[in-house]
């Protein structure tokens, strides 16, 4: 798959994922992961059955809705990126090793990977990272240090990404957490089709992670008074 490239490259000491190969390896639906925080290897991981979202099953309990509605969580994007992909990363089981860590933070530098951050005033208490290419988003991890936090990250994401013309979030392998929310799980080859898809949309389309930005702007210029959290819970319910 290297090609005769080299896997890593080297920036300011650090040794990281070639960002071309990374996003290569995305769009045929492989993803990097480690055995641990202090392993030293990366490998290549492509597995059998897939989980996804879809856009239009997203299920938002009633306590969620509630949650997203009343704004106790203030949302941002793309604010703090290397400090979710820390928090994601800090957990006695990961697959986030030093090199995954700084090659993501690279690729968010570059603009290809993204964050959601949720805050309870000056303290970040949850969020999601992953990447974007063409119509698709592979969401790679969330944390959360309060009751809803991740998930109500993971609203304004599916909301961002519906408004934004996606048609596909990723969520790689399947748990009670995510079924919960409307996951599914398919085989690998119906998800290369899928993701085939997505990324030919996105690319004759123009799917725009930025879209829900200039909404929610729009519903504040109105001069209406509408919380953001209900112009979410508004599309979702759409949805869910």
């Amino acid at each position: 798959m290297t090609a005769g490239r080299s896997l890593f490259k080297s920036k300011g000491g650090m040794a990281l994922l070639d960002p071309d190969l990374l996003l290569r390896a995305y769009s045929i639906g492989v993803f990097p992961m480690s055995d641990s925080r202090d392993a030293k290897d990366v490998f290549w991981v492509e597995p059998r059955r897939r989980a996804i979202i879809p856009l239009d099953a997203f299920r938002m309990a009633r306590s969620l809705r509630k949650t997203i509605r009343s704004g106790r969580f203030q949302v941002t994007r793309d604010t703090a990126f290397a400090a979710v992909l820390r928090h994601c990363a800090d957990r006695e089981e990961t697959w986030i090793n030093a090199d995954i860590e700084a090659s993501f933070n690279h690729l968010h530098g570059l603009g290809h990977a993204h964050s959601i951050e949720c805050w309870e005033g000056k303290e970040l208490v949850g969020g999601l990272y992953g990447v974007k290419l063409g119509g698709a988003f592979f969401g790679e991890s969330m944390f959360s240090l309060r009751s809803d936090a991740s998930k109500v990250a993971l609203a304004w994401l599916v909301a961002r990404l519906i408004v934004g013309g996606f048609g596909l979030l990723d969520c790689q392998f399947m748990t009670e957490h995510l079924r919960s929310l409307g996951a599914t799980e398919i085989p690998q080859t119906d998800y290369v089709s899928i993701l085939g898809s997505a990324l030919s949309a996105g690319s004759v389309k123009g799917a725009e992670f930025g879209a829900l930005d200039r909404l929610l702007a729009g519903v504040g210029a109105s001069g209406g008074g509408t919380a953001p959290g209900c112009v979410i819970a508004q599309l979702l319910g759409q949805t869910s």
